[in-house]
């Protein structure tokens, strides 16, 4: 019997929360943010609404799934208290992978994602990609962009930076662009749990091939 949204509570909850993050943050005063906002929340209640049927996809972990809990527990003590509630509830049936054909040795052990929402499931879609992705402390994500995916990640805990630019807390949005070059950096004591939304063709998004930049060479 196949499984639908409507016969999961739990995933339905999560994606709610996703929902109501996109339709009542802030964009600050950025025209762009404002409409990466509206796009994904209007895919996403349409997928909601058309109760798509959820994959058997199964539960997996990675070495880096050792901080979700102090993650969870600091999301629950944050403005994204009620999201990390939602996502705690699922946590025994997340599928947490690396994404990538070769991952550096350096990242092993610091880093992974779980996609809930998107091509592979477990809720269906063909339009966007939503998931999370899980730092330990003191890791750098290096540098890489999305081919024709744009790509926004929300912070639900701990402290991090994009290209050195600035500390981002729980709460924040942070926008890029297709093709557009970004490194993370993880604070030196606590890991990060970021929540991400993809969109992009459905092309792209079915086979995004995951991809670090090149190294540059100091000139």
């Amino acid at each position: 019997m196949t499984r639908r949204l409507s016969d999961m509570p739990n995933w339905t909850y999560l994606l709610q929360e996703f929902e109501a993050l996109y339709r009542f943050g802030s964009a600050g005063g950025s025209k762009a943010i404002r409409s990466h906002r509206k796009r994904v929340r209007e895919i996403l209640a349409g997928i909601i609404d058309a109760d798509p049927p959820l994959l058997d996809r199964e539960p997996a972990s990675k070495p880096v799934v050792a901080h979700f809990g102090r993650a969870i527990d600091l999301g629950k003590r944050s403005v994204m208290a009620n999201f990390s509630r939602a996502l705690e509830r699922l946590q025994e049936e997340l599928t947490w992978e690396y994404g990538y054909v070769r991952v550096p040795k350096t990242l092993e052990r610091k880093y992974a994602y779980c996609e809930v929402l998107g091509p592979k499931g477990p809720v269906k879609s063909d339009a966007l990609i939503l998931g999370f992705v899980l730092f330990a402390p003191n890791t750098t994500y290096p540098q890489h962009s999305h081919k024709g995916i744009e790509e926004s990640y929300l912070s639900i805990a701990g402290a991090w930076s994009e290209n050195d630019a600035a500390v981002y807390a729980p709460g924040s949005l942070i926008l890029n662009k297709a093709e557009q070059e970004h490194r993370i950096t993880i604070g030196e004591t606590e890991p990060c749990l970021l929540a991400y939304a993809w969109v992009g063709p459905s092309e792209r998004l079915a086979s995004p091939g995951m991809t670090f930049s090149a190294t540059r060479k100091p000139k």
